[in-house]
């Protein structure tokens, strides 16, 4: 039997200023005219030693800068972080480190600086190739900036990604063919496909409410997504995740960790985290959203982090399904029982499991769970009939 990979352990920083506000994100960003920067790196520096107390004895397998725009961030701040993080848990050679950037937020110098700080990975948000669609996307930068950027981390990272939001208003499948193919040219390993969604709390959301943004049909979007499906798998970029294509080993480890439902630590406003801890089993973490409120209570504390929450077998079974099941590779069974102390059979309904496999929506492949390429397109509907 295959033994299943190690999901790793992780550390996720989150950089909560952005330029501007995007009007179809409900991250936790915000616009602001200034920001002290030492006492932001400082912040940092003292949530992670505040984690890395608690987590002895670990070797991290990835790193990542998110946001927001982290590529806003002083390169030197990017370099203390990734220098304590070694000094805390170690951070091996070839260990990937990403970071986030726009194509606004970026140049030459700055990405060289980002690159000598440790970064060795760059997912850059493109969002389009249409000059009509950024602007309706409330991007800042041209179709011209996004490939300059991507040229440029070309050049400078060995490994780069870029991500692109289809299922825009009055967008074709045609359209979007085309536009797939453009990206093709320029794209290496990794690409992130988003269909989008209204979140609430976003300007989109107001403006659907009110029926001034209108997406596409519902029978549109699925074929754009086969679309989707169809471009990249010819290319060699097939999906090993629900919006996320690559080539062999090109997958991005870091979220592979989420997915796996391995352990990560989340540092900065409004991060979230996984972690067994012993005594305590596995922990749900996070800190407060609000940028002020953190840096002045790490400054304060050495953390602002809310109290942990145990997270219960039955949850932790409900969230390894949901994030594993978005995988081509699925759930490995023999976690669920490392997980949860259980077997699955212990948890689900055979006979609803066993109706999901006969309608295509679930196959098993020997100790594996997994979803087909039809279940992870009708992904929320099967996690709600299987978890019920």
């Amino acid at each position: 039997m295959t033994t299943p990979p190690d999901p790793g352990f992780a550390l996720y920083v989150h950089w909560p200023f952005c330029a501007s506000k995007c009007p179809y994100c409900d991250f936790n960003s915000h616009v602001r005219e200034k920001v002290d920067q030492p006492r932001w790196a400082e912040a940092l520096l003292r949530e992670l030693d505040h984690f890395a107390d608690l987590t002895p004895g670990r070797t991290l397998t990835s790193v990542f800068f998110g946001g927001g725009t982290p590529s806003l961030m002083p390169p030197s701040t990017v370099e203390a972080v990734l220098k304590r993080a070694d000094e805390r848990w170690g951070l091996p050679a070839g260990t990937e480190v990403t970071l986030e950037a726009n194509p606004t937020s970026v140049e030459a110098d700055k990405f060289r600086a980002f690159r000598a700080a440790g970064v060795n990975r760059v997912s850059l948000g493109i969002q389009a190739l249409n000059e009509a669609d950024l602007k309706a996307l409330g991007r800042r930068h041209s179709a011209d900036e996004a490939l300059t950027a991507i040229a440029l981390a070309r050049a400078l990272f060995p490994r780069y990604s870029f991500d692109l939001i289809y299922a825009r208003p009055q967008q074709t499948v045609a359209a979007w063919r085309d536009e797939l193919s453009r990206a093709l040219d320029h794209a290496v390993g990794h690409l992130s496909l988003y269909q989008l969604t209204i979140e609430e709390g976003t300007q989109f959301h107001t403006l659907h409410a009110r029926g001034e943004l209108v997406l596409p049909e519902e029978e549109v979007q699925g074929e754009l997504y086969a679309a989707t499906q169809e471009v990249l798998n010819q290319a060699g970029l097939p999906a090993y995740e629900v919006s996320n294509h690559a080539r062999p080993g090109q997958e991005s480890r870091h979220n592979l960790t989420y997915w796996r439902y391995g352990d990560y630590i989340g540092i900065g406003p409004g991060a979230h985290g996984r972690l067994t801890l012993p005594g305590q089993g596995k922990v749900a973490t996070r800190t407060h959203r609000a940028p002020e409120i953190w840096l002045e209570r790490t400054l304060a504390t050495g953390s602002g982090a809310k109290p942990f929450e145990p997270v219960a077998a039955a949850d932790r079974l409900t969230e390894m399904l949901m994030m594993g099941l978005r995988l081509s590779e699925g759930v490995a069974l023999d976690r669920v029982v490392a997980e949860t102390g259980r077997p699955l059979a212990d948890w689900i309904d055979p006979a609803r499991l066993d109706g999901l496999i006969r309608h295509g929506m679930l196959e098993r492949r020997g100790a594996i769970l997994a979803a087909t390429a039809d279940g992870r397109e009708r992904l929320n509907a099967v996690l709600s009939r299987l978890l019920g």
